[in-house]
């Protein structure tokens, strides 16, 4: 194997050393620079979308307490609008209960009115049916026909 032959170490050492200098400034001059700057700018995109993020994070938590402060508002106002609606309608509700209770307190008024009329006319037939029926039995049990004006006096005093 020539690589371990003696005599050819050392321009295999210069050799080495040409390559390794001529590769180390290579990769110094050019290729490192190069893989520097896009690390850089990896880390800078990086940096840069972490901030993004946390913008994005606190303008998502300003969001969301509008939300719920506006949800709140909307249960308050929907609460009051219901509360109002349930005051309405009782209002409503106790209105035409009073406007139903008058209705019939009238009525009932105008059905006693009625019920005593019909006494007081039935109460005057009543005189008239007695007077003539007192007058048709002394009739026939005394068999004498007495005058309708007494037989009406006498049912009068009795009525007193």
């Amino acid at each position: 194997m020539p690589q371990l032959e003696f005599h050819d170490f050392a321009p295999q050492l210069v050799w080495l050393v040409i390559t390794f200098v001529g590769l180390y400034l290579v990769m110094a001059r050019m290729a490192l620079p190069r893989i520097a700057d896009v690390i850089e700018e990896r880390r800078d995109r990086i940096q840069r979308d972490l901030d993004e993020a946390e913008r994005l994070k606190e303008e998502t938590e300003l969001a969301i307490a509008a939300y719920e402060e506006a949800l709140a508002k909307a249960r308050a106002k929907a609460h009051a609008i219901a509360q109002d609606t349930r005051d309405n309608l009782n209002a409503q509700i106790e209105k035409d209960r009073q406007k139903v209770d008058s209705e019939i307190a009238k009525s009932m008024a105008s059905a006693e009115n009625r019920i005593q009329s019909a006494k007081t006319e039935a109460l005057a037939h009543v005189n008239e049916v007695a007077s003539d029926t007192a007058s048709a039995l002394v009739e026939k049990l005394i068999g004498l026909s007495q005058n309708k004006d007494d037989i009406k006096n006498a049912i009068k005093s009795l009525n007193k």
